[in-house]
């Protein structure tokens, strides 16, 4: 694999800001790392997601995700949001549309992506995994899957455990908006059209476990394609490093 530290500008937040990206490399005597990369086509891409105190770089720092993709052939892409909770914010940067949009046509004019959407995947951990679901909820035409660790994916209750910081992010309103996983939910279950895939999954011993078992129950009960995963665990990074690993292997990534 490859590990590019990419510095870059923002038409949309304004600023120069950071991504870390992982590429597919065909190698034949590199010692200890099993790698895989097509060499006729672009590669399959997980755009994936850092947490509420985080940045782009925890990932490659708390887990060994680029051994754990170099033998899949996929490419990561590991964005800087901040505490935005990759939403357009009431009063901030409009973090949403720079996820959905802006980075991922920036990222592909940088490196060989493909903008397929069976190539495509989102996950993340706790509020990246809200990011991650939301990627897949309202982009279905464009993500195939998507998958959350651990995910922040009740914002209502979220913004009631830091008020100030709540109104900051989604204004005063989120249940039915744009930012309410449940309505999101229950819109795609409505619409025509492609239904991503979806995993989730949380340690029993989380302080999201309650939130995330109200949201499996809600997909369910819409039909969505939801694979769900729960088993002894907190939210720490001994979790979410065995379950990324978990994800990888239940991603829909294409051999050929």
């Amino acid at each position: 694999m490859a590990w590019i530290d990419c510095h870059f500008y923002s038409d949309i937040l304004g600023l120069s800001t950071s991504m870390y990206v992982i590429l597919p490399q065909q190698t034949g005597t590199q010692i200890g790392m099993a790698s895989r990369a097509a060499a006729d086509r672009k590669h399959p891409v997980l755009f994936l997601l850092h947490g509420l105190s985080d940045d782009h770089t925890i990932w490659l720092r708390r887990t060994s995700i680029e051994r754990y993709a170099a033998s899949m052939g996929i490419a990561v892409v590991m964005p800087n949001v901040h505490r935005s909770f990759y939403t357009d914010m009431a009063a901030g940067g409009r973090y949403w549309t720079f996820l959905s949009e802006e980075l991922p046509a920036l990222a592909r004019s940088f490196f060989p992506l493909s903008a397929e959407r069976k190539d495509n995947f989102a996950a993340g951990l706790s509020m990246g995994g809200y990011g991650a679901l939301k990627l897949g909820l309202r982009c279905p035409d464009r993500f195939a899957a998507a998958a959350s660790l651990s995910g922040a994916v009740d914002v209502a209750e979220s913004a009631r455990r830091w008020p100030e910081e709540g109104v900051r992010i989604f204004g005063d309103q989120i249940a039915g908006t744009d930012n309410d996983l449940f309505g999101l939910a229950s819109r795609l279950a409505g619409s025509e059209g492609p239904k991503p895939l979806l995993f989730q999954c949380c340690g029993t011993e989380d302080f999201l476990y309650e939130s995330n078992i109200r949201f499996r129950d809600h997909c369910r009960s819409l039909g969505l394609p939801l694979t769900y995963e729960e088993g002894p665990g907190s939210h720490d990074w001994s979790y979410w490093d065995a379950n990324i690993q978990r994800v990888l292997k239940w991603l829909p990534v294409s051999s050929d």
